[in-house]
């Protein structure tokens, strides 16, 4: 009997194996420019703190994430070496890229592994990202978004009329111009001006002279980033001219400019002031794990919440990337929409946010303020 016995036993503890949860980890890739402490740094630490809480909760089934993390510099040539690099790492999905150019850029590359990877970017605007590929998801608003929302807010909230617009002459500033003007001119306001620049430090000493010398422009519109916002700023105020500046969300972090910033209005899919338990969960966490670091930005934020909602869309698909893919596809469908810091997250049929807000918030001594009131 003994020997009939051991193999009863024997299968029983191999049956129990492989009943039991692997404890092989869960391979997710992060890929941003990590080297940029402004945009890509506070996007790294809110990955790593997103996957120490979930592993510290016992993983996802058991299974604990591991970070594949890469920086692409924020160059598209960086970002396709990035992707090639990730899929080689066999990881099952991607949180990135941060900007338009480097999401778009590795976005072939990912969909052409074997099985392609589902990527998620917390902060890809441009629209033609939709057309990416059917493994490309986003946690923020478009370009067109962010243009409407600003001219719906100046048309409607502040009464103004006349605007100017100066903007980047590439697909992210002539995108927010263009949805900008649309809304504009279609609630009734007038574009005195529209001109395009180029360059991070740009001369538009010409356009600001044309506009100083007409006098009939309420405001000035910068459809770009944060450089070339402070330039303008830099060039109007030499000139005496004090004309209420806004702009999109590439002006995020111009509050940190000093008292040139002041008044200036912006558009973002994220505060850290936002409040809401999520939040200010979120929020108080990261600053406790890095004093020092400031507030995180909507990179940081959307990223955190990618984290979550790949542990819960794995935890109930599993770790194929084709399972993957599908699930992230029906979120807000037969998967119920996940609320995270940034709000409440379900995808369209394109990977776009079925819910796509953009907050607006004013720099008041040195930070950003949300407007209390919007349209």
């Amino acid at each position: 009997m003994k020997g009939p016995m051991r193999t009863v036993a024997a299968l029983t503890v191999l049956l129990l194996t492989a009943c039991r949860p692997s404890a092989e980890p869960v391979r997710i890739g992060l890929a941003g420019p990590f080297s940029d402490p402004v945009v890509g740094a506070p996007m790294r630490k809110a990955a790593e703190l997103a996957v120490e809480e979930v592993n510290s909760a016992g993983g996802i089934g058991g299974r604990p994430i591991e970070l594949v993390a890469r920086d692409d510099r924020g160059d598209p040539d960086s970002a396709v070496s990035v992707a090639a690099d990730l899929v080689a790492e066999g990881v099952v999905a991607v949180v990135g890229h941060v900007f338009s150019g480097t999401t778009l850029a590795a976005a072939p590359v990912y969909g052409a592994a074997t099985i392609p990877i589902p990527v998620i970017t917390p902060s890809s605007t441009a629209p033609e990202l939709a057309q990416a590929g059917r493994h490309v998801f986003r946690l923020c608003p478009t370009d067109l978004e962010h243009g409407a929302a600003l001219a719906t807010w100046i048309r409607q909230g502040l009464k103004l009329t006349r605007a100017a617009v100066l903007y980047l002459n590439n697909p992210y500033g002539r995108g927010v111009r263009q949805s900008f003007v649309t809304r504009f001119m279609a609630l009734g306001g007038v574009i005195l001006e529209s001109d395009p620049y180029l360059g991070d430090s740009p001369d538009v000493g010409t356009f600001l002279d044309r506009i100083q010398a007409h006098g009939q422009a309420e405001l000035l519109v910068v459809a770009g980033n944060r450089t070339e916002a402070l330039a303008v700023l830099n060039a109007a105020r030499s000139r005496g001219i004090l004309l209420p500046v806004f702009g999109g969300d590439g002006l995020e972090g111009i509050e940190q400019d000093g008292p040139i910033a002041e008044g200036t209005t912006l558009t973002a899919a994220y505060f850290p002031t936002l409040d809401t338990p999520q939040n200010q969960r979120f929020v108080r966490t990261y600053l406790a794990k890095y004093p020092g670091s400031g507030h995180p930005n909507q990179p940081a934020a959307a990223t955190y919440d990618a984290i979550f909602l790949l542990r819960d869309v794995i935890g109930v698909a599993g770790s194929n990337r084709r399972a993957i893919t599908t699930a992230l596809t029906t979120l807000g469908g037969d998967i119920p929409p996940y609320q995270g810091v940034t709000g409440i997250l379900a995808f369209d049929g394109q990977g776009d946010l079925a819910r796509m807000k953009v907050l607006i918030g004013v720099v008041k001594n040195g930070t950003v303020v949300q407007v209390e009131r919007s349209p």
